[in-house]
């Protein structure tokens, strides 16, 4: 686990320029050997973890759900829970592990975040939520940021969602996410509320209008890195990619250093995935299965001669006992000799 007192850590005005553009907590897919492959790719794009539920840690303490690496700066903790004084203890483990900010899950719609009574369904009480901002915030001296959606079921979205920022901006929160789609919690699937409600990217600028002592992101349907700068340049101070991002990794994150931030160069598919080798060898040897981490790098060359060969080698073989870096050094060989 990282250890924040021989870490240098980013202060909230570098976190909220690491915010320019961000990668989505994605369930199953975010873990820390994506972020790693995704931080080789891009070294300024702020990362966040899996969801990880407040009483995994205080009442289960799964601290090992907090484990990463200190190159994976600047990085954040997403939390999901319900209750002030839970979530709080929850975002001081975090912030002793190290991670640069602490966010909370006010957007997923799934069954099984909806029966924690947190998720989207917190959307319904903005009260609960500027409690649950105000422990954390005492609790933890990094930032705490809320990631929600326009509104949910019958709600409005242009009366819900002002009232739930002006409560979480009242408590402290000065940086938010918005998902610009409504949450349906009854009748739509997790994967359905990804693409049926409609997407309504006019709210969210609206809200940035209403709102601009906020830092305010958004999220939902985007799917580039020229939508990422046409949304930055409409006024938005960020913009987080999810789905886009994990499958097709190097057209959103080897030009997000010069393009967003101003900084270094484009980094190549060949040259992340070289960097991730030594990665891999203290991965093996400290007990893990190559697929573990390849499965989060089969869209390294998404679009390119030999993708297909890519995905599917990797697919097929690093699951085999004994399999290692020299199957992905290897097959990395063999699609710089396809495309050559």
């Amino acid at each position: 686990m990282a250890n924040p007192k021989n870490q240098e850590k980013s202060g909230f005005s570098d976190l909220r320029r690491a915010a320019r553009l961000s990668i989505a907590p994605m369930m199953d897919w975010t873990d820390r050997r994506c972020r790693m492959f995704h931080r080789l790719l891009s070294r300024e794009t702020l990362l966040y973890t899996e969801m990880v539920t407040a009483p995994a840690l205080v009442r289960g303490g799964a601290l090992h759900l907090l484990e990463f690496s200190p190159e994976e700066h600047p990085v954040a903790l997403q939390l999901g829970g319900s209750d002030p004084k839970e979530l709080a203890a929850a975002a001081k483990f975090g912030a002793d592990a190290g991670y640069d900010e602490i966010n909370i899950n006010c957007g997923c719609p799934s069954d099984r975040v909806q029966s924690g009574a947190f998720g989207a369904i917190l959307m319904q009480t903005p009260d609960l939520v500027a409690d649950c901002v105000g422990e954390m915030r005492a609790a933890v001296d990094v930032e705490v940021t809320v990631k929600c959606r326009i509104g949910v079921d019958e709600q409005e979205p242009r009366d819900i969602l002002p009232v739930f920022l002006e409560k979480i901006r009242d408590a402290g929160c000065r940086r938010v996410t918005i998902h610009a789609r409504k949450a349906w919690l009854k009748g739509l699937s997790p994967k359905e509320n990804r693409d049926i409600p409609p997407l309504d990217y006019d709210l969210v600028h609206e809200m940035k209008a209403a709102f601009g002592d906020m830092h305010i992101s958004i999220n939902g349907g985007i799917d580039s890195l020229e939508q990422a700068q046409e949304l930055l340049a409409k006024g938005l101070d960020g913009v987080m990619i999810g789905r886009a991002a994990y499958h097709q990794p190097v057209d959103i994150l080897s030009a997000a250093d010069p393009v967003i931030f101003g900084t270094g160069a484009v980094i190549s598919a060949e040259q992340a995935v070289r960097a991730m080798l030594p990665f891999i060898e203290d991965e093996l040897q400290n007990g893990a299965r190559l697929n573990q981490i390849t499965r989060h790098m089969l869209g390294a060359f998404a679009g390119r001669p030999g993708a297909r060969q890519w995905r599917r080698r990797l697919s097929e073989e690093a699951n085999k006992p004994g399999a290692g870096p020299e199957l992905v050094e290897s097959t990395l060989n063999e699609v710089i000799q396809r495309a050559a």
